[in-house]
């Protein structure tokens, strides 16, 4: 799996995730009838969102992306593409925490209020990484690849030779403007 696969898939099941647990604080507050939990979280989610979206406005990527991305070892041959053992390998807490924050919802839906914040403020601040990533493969005419480690282990990074992007250049009009 690419790391900008990874990347992208990232942010779209935080985003999912946090749109589940945010339904089920909506969903606490009508069956109950207490709205109380729902308008503090609501509250909460806006600054949330303020802070991912400050956080996530560089088009650059950030330092942990960059670290990851110069520590990638060199390598001639495609890795096995398992991009789902890869996502479960590499999500497995964003899966952990959905699950046990909508279980906990059940009887304390400020829970999920709270994780449902997070998780805004982490899919809203990666939202460009995946970008910053493909102009640093067009740079430099490589491809990043998400190696097989443990799931405990930290993330690593295999860097295969691809297509440089040959910019065309301007070209002027026939009057020679």
């Amino acid at each position: 799996m690419s790391f900008r696969q990874l990347l992208h898939a990232t942010v779209l099941l935080s985003g999912a995730s946090a749109t589940v647990l945010g339904l089920l604080v909506v969903a606490h507050a009508q069956v109950n009838g207490d709205a109380g939990p729902a308008v503090v979280s609501a509250i909460w989610w806006l600054v949330a969102t303020g802070i991912g979206i400050a956080s996530g406005r560089r088009d650059a990527a950030n330092p942990q992306i960059a670290r990851v991305l110069a520590e990638a070892r060199a390598a001639n041959e495609l890795p096995e593409p398992r991009p789902v053992r890869t996502l479960l390998n590499r999500l497995w807490p964003l899966f952990l925490v959905t699950l046990l924050s909508g279980v906990a919802a059940i009887w304390l839906p400020q829970v999920a209020g709270v994780a449902t914040g997070f998780l805004l403020i982490w899919a809203l601040a990666w939202r460009k990484q995946e970008h910053a990533v493909q102009a640093i493969e067009e740079r430099d005419g490589v491809e990043f690849q998400v190696e097989r480690t443990s799931p405990i282990e930290p993330l690593k990074l295999v860097r295969l030779p691809g297509l440089r992007r040959d910019r065309p250049e301007h070209k002027r009009s026939a009057a020679g403007v």
